[in-house]
Protein backbone atom coordinates (compact mmCIF):
# COMPACT_ATOMS: atom_id res chain seq x y z
CA UNK A 1 0.00 0.00 0.00
CA UNK A 2 1.57 3.33 -0.90
CA UNK A 3 0.39 6.03 1.80
CA UNK A 4 1.07 9.62 1.52
CA UNK A 5 1.80 11.06 4.85
CA UNK A 6 0.57 14.59 5.78
CA UNK A 7 2.91 17.46 6.59
CA UNK A 8 1.38 17.44 10.02
CA UNK A 9 1.69 13.79 10.63
CA UNK A 10 5.24 13.81 9.79
CA UNK A 11 5.81 17.13 12.35
CA UNK A 12 3.78 15.02 15.01
CA UNK A 13 7.04 12.20 14.85
CA UNK A 14 9.68 15.11 14.40
CA UNK A 15 8.29 17.23 17.63
CA UNK A 16 7.01 14.19 19.35
CA UNK A 17 3.10 16.55 19.93
CA UNK A 18 0.91 14.64 22.01
CA UNK A 19 -1.55 12.83 21.93
CA UNK A 20 -0.65 12.50 18.40
CA UNK A 21 2.72 11.07 18.48
CA UNK A 22 2.16 7.13 18.66
CA UNK A 23 -0.16 6.62 16.17
CA UNK A 24 2.11 8.42 13.79
CA UNK A 25 5.19 6.86 15.02
CA UNK A 26 3.72 3.35 14.53
CA UNK A 27 2.68 3.76 11.19
CA UNK A 28 6.19 5.61 10.58
CA UNK A 29 7.33 1.87 11.63
CA UNK A 30 5.51 0.46 9.49
CA UNK A 31 6.83 2.64 6.68
CA UNK A 32 10.60 1.29 8.30
CA UNK A 33 9.38 -2.30 8.23
CA UNK A 34 8.55 -1.95 4.60
CA UNK A 35 4.75 -3.19 5.65
CA UNK A 36 3.71 0.11 3.90
CA UNK A 37 5.53 2.39 1.45
CA UNK A 38 5.72 6.20 2.70
CA UNK A 39 5.74 9.29 0.67
CA UNK A 40 6.12 12.49 1.58
CA UNK A 41 4.47 15.65 -0.90
CA UNK A 42 8.03 17.52 -2.10
CA UNK A 43 6.21 20.71 -0.45
CA UNK A 44 6.54 18.89 3.33
CA UNK A 45 10.22 18.71 3.05
CA UNK A 46 10.46 22.20 2.25
CA UNK A 47 7.88 23.34 5.09
CA UNK A 48 9.65 20.92 8.12
CA UNK A 49 13.00 22.16 6.86
CA UNK A 50 11.96 25.84 7.56
CA UNK A 51 10.25 24.65 10.90
CA UNK A 52 12.82 22.97 11.98
CA UNK A 53 15.35 25.58 11.13
CA UNK A 54 13.96 27.94 13.38
CA UNK A 55 13.37 25.62 16.37
CA UNK A 56 16.72 23.46 15.62
CA UNK A 57 18.76 25.10 13.71
CA UNK A 58 19.73 24.66 10.25
CA UNK A 59 22.26 21.85 10.58
CA UNK A 60 19.86 19.67 12.88
CA UNK A 61 17.20 20.21 10.90
CA UNK A 62 19.03 19.08 7.52
CA UNK A 63 19.69 15.99 9.89
CA UNK A 64 16.13 15.10 9.94
CA UNK A 65 15.47 15.56 6.43
CA UNK A 66 17.87 13.28 5.49
CA UNK A 67 16.26 10.64 7.97
CA UNK A 68 12.78 11.73 6.23
CA UNK A 69 13.97 10.75 2.61
CA UNK A 70 15.83 7.68 3.70
CA UNK A 71 12.30 6.50 5.00
CA UNK A 72 10.29 7.83 2.79
CA UNK A 73 9.68 8.25 -1.03
CA UNK A 74 9.02 11.50 -2.49
CA UNK A 75 5.80 12.83 -4.27
CA UNK A 76 6.98 14.89 -6.90
CA UNK A 77 5.70 18.28 -7.55
CA UNK A 78 5.92 20.24 -11.02
CA UNK A 79 4.07 22.64 -13.12
CA UNK A 80 1.37 20.04 -14.14
CA UNK A 81 0.80 19.23 -10.12
CA UNK A 82 0.42 22.62 -9.08
CA UNK A 83 -1.65 23.50 -11.92
CA UNK A 84 -4.28 20.72 -11.29
CA UNK A 85 -4.57 21.99 -7.16
CA UNK A 86 -5.40 25.39 -8.56
CA UNK A 87 -7.88 23.51 -10.40
CA UNK A 88 -8.89 20.93 -7.93
CA UNK A 89 -12.15 22.23 -5.63
CA UNK A 90 -9.99 22.40 -1.89
CA UNK A 91 -10.63 25.21 0.45
CA UNK A 92 -6.75 25.29 0.89
CA UNK A 93 -4.27 25.43 -1.73
CA UNK A 94 -1.71 23.57 0.03
CA UNK A 95 -4.37 20.52 0.71
CA UNK A 96 -4.90 20.92 -2.59
CA UNK A 97 -0.88 20.61 -3.97
CA UNK A 98 -0.36 17.50 -1.82
CA UNK A 99 -4.01 15.76 -3.05
CA UNK A 100 -2.75 15.96 -7.19
CA UNK A 101 0.74 15.02 -6.13
CA UNK A 102 -0.82 11.89 -4.27
CA UNK A 103 -2.71 11.10 -7.34
CA UNK A 104 -0.29 11.97 -9.81
CA UNK A 105 1.79 9.26 -7.38
CA UNK A 106 -0.53 6.73 -8.17
CA UNK A 107 -0.64 6.84 -3.82
CA UNK A 108 -3.29 4.89 -2.17
CA UNK A 109 -4.45 6.63 0.18
CA UNK A 110 -3.16 10.03 2.50
CA UNK A 111 -3.09 10.07 6.25
CA UNK A 112 -3.39 13.20 7.89
CA UNK A 113 -4.73 14.99 10.82
CA UNK A 114 -7.04 17.00 9.24
CA UNK A 115 -9.42 15.00 7.23
CA UNK A 116 -11.97 17.64 6.46
CA UNK A 117 -9.39 19.53 4.67
CA UNK A 118 -10.09 16.72 2.44
CA UNK A 119 -13.44 16.51 2.00
CA UNK A 120 -13.39 16.77 -2.22
CA UNK A 121 -10.51 13.90 -2.38
CA UNK A 122 -11.29 10.50 -4.33
CA UNK A 123 -8.42 8.61 -2.87
CA UNK A 124 -9.20 7.17 1.13
CA UNK A 125 -8.61 9.49 3.45
CA UNK A 126 -7.67 8.46 6.93
CA UNK A 127 -6.30 9.48 10.66
CA UNK A 128 -2.83 8.10 11.84
CA UNK A 129 -5.08 6.05 14.36
CA UNK A 130 -7.50 4.78 11.55
CA UNK A 131 -4.76 3.69 9.33
CA UNK A 132 -2.91 2.24 11.92
CA UNK A 133 -5.76 -0.01 12.94
CA UNK A 134 -6.45 -1.02 9.44
CA UNK A 135 -3.01 -2.32 8.94
CA UNK A 136 -3.35 -4.09 11.73
CA UNK A 137 -5.88 -6.06 10.76
CA UNK A 138 -3.73 -7.52 7.60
Amino acid sequence: MNVLFDTNVVLDVLQNRQPHAQAATQLFARVERKQIKGYVCATTITTIFYLASKAIGADTAKKQIKLILELFDVAQVDKSVLLAAIQADFGDFEDAVLYKAAQYANIDCIVTRNIKDFKQSKLPVYLPVELDAILALR
